[in-house]
């Protein structure tokens, strides 16, 4: 099957980026959603994108900004707008129920070999697909924010999905072209909460928590805990990215880790006060940081010394030896080019190669400090095996 037509459902901060990058492989867009807010700042926001883009000369060959957006069409009709879609990309909030839904819907109204895919960062595809007549035509394409700039795109099969339908998933990712560097697609084999990075990062959040909290206790400014924590390399600071996602996803995906793997995973104190007061980042304008002003730039010049980097790179790796034992990929490599394409910084994996042992003891005792027993060593990262799964 040839893919031509592209729906995506919701034109917020995640549609309206996938979108510009499904224009410009070729595609013809179709744009669905209830708000006429959202709807205008997408199509500004993909009009003003195509044309710097236009100044610089970074358009495909023979392309123009106008030709782009003529390709691109809105629909508040779901029914309408799917009746002749070959694949369409779901990128609305993290809620089960909307999700399933939508799937069910959209299967329903579209031709028979349409492929609804989820850009879910956390929930089950399985269960995202579990309502629909036809779970086989049902992936996940989890693009990294903002699709645009960022490499990564994880395609998901789901239990039921045929191998079919993750061939064209792949292909078409494969496509899409990618602002900053080579796209990179990784294949997630099995559906298991948070796919590759998110999954392998997640638990990162047990020792977030604990920073967070005793900074708030010791009323340590956010900027100098942002410093502790940030990447020099990463487009956003940690803390930037954390309101710019949203708080709520945050909290969200910490409750849907507290059910699916483990009750460790539930939110701390700082991101249930977040997520209470209703200071979601940048789309409420306050979180860590003010966004009245647009984004934040925050100074990073002095850190309150409170992060143990290797807490952090020890915690992950053991979790990448977690989705290695789970199957949902076969090699550690892919783990580490999916963190570097999704995220800019590099994976665990291959500094732990070397020094898994002393991670390993690192794990005891933070295990200990934090009381989560989640982040104790699992077998395949205590014995050192995983190395040789290459």
């Amino acid at each position: 099957m040839e893919v031509k037509n592209i729906v995506i459902l919701g034109f917020g901060d995640m549609g309206k980026g996938i979108a510009q990058v499904c224009l410009m492989a070729g595609y013809d867009i179709t744009v669905v959603d209830v708000s006429d807010e959202i709807i205008q700042k997408g199509l500004e926001y993909n009009k003003t994108g195509f044309e710097r883009l236009e100044q610089k000369g970074k358009l495909p060959k023979g392309a123009t900004a106008a030709a782009m957006m003529e390709k691109l069409k809105v629909d508040k009709n779901l029914n309408n707008a799917v009746k002749n879609a070959d694949l369409v990309i779901e990128a609305v909030s993290e809620k089960p129920d909307l999700k399933q839904q939508l799937c069910k819907k959209v299967i329903e109204n579209s031709p028979d070999h349409c492929i609804f895919a989820s850009n879910t960062s956390t929930i089950s595809i399985t269960e995202i697909a579990q309502r629909c007549n036809k779970p086989e035509n049902v992936i996940g394409m989890h693009f990294f924010n903002p699709a645009p700039l960022m490499r990564l795109i994880e395609v998901i099969k789901g239990e039921k999905a045929s191998e079919d339908t993750m061939d064209i998933g792949v292909k078409v990712a494969k496509t899409l072209p990618c602002l900053r560097g080579e796209r990179y697609v990784a294949r997630v084999l099995k559906d298991r909460p948070g796919f590759i990075v998110n999954r392998v990062l997640a638990p990162n959040a047990l020792y977030n928590n604990y920073i967070l909290d005793r900074a708030y206790e010791k009323e340590i400014p956010w900027e100098q805990v942002d410093a502790d924590l940030s990447n020099p390399n990463a487009p956003m600071s940690s803390l930037t990215l954390a309101d710019f996602t949203g708080r709520d996803i945050a909290y969200n995906a910490s409750l849907y880790y507290a059910e699916k793997i483990s009750p460790d995973f539930k939110p701390g104190k700082v991101l249930t006060m977040h997520y209470n007061n209703g200071t979601l980042g940048k789309k409420t304008g306050k979180g860590f940081y003010d966004w009245s002003n647009g984004r934040p730039q925050p100074n990073l010049s002095k850190k309150a010394g409170l992060v143990d980097r290797q807490v952090f790179a020890a915690i992950s790796a053991n979790e990448g030896c977690r989705i290695l034992e789970e199957g949902v990929v076969k090699s550690w490599k892919v783990i580490d080019e999916a963190i570097m394409a999704g995220m800019n910084f590099p994976g665990p994996m291959q500094y732990a190669t070397t020094n898994y042992k002393e991670l390993s003891k690192i794990l005891v005792e933070y295990s200990e400090k934090l009381g989560k027993d989640y982040i104790k060593p699992c077998e395949l990262f205590k014995s050192g095996k995983f190395v040789e799964m290459q």
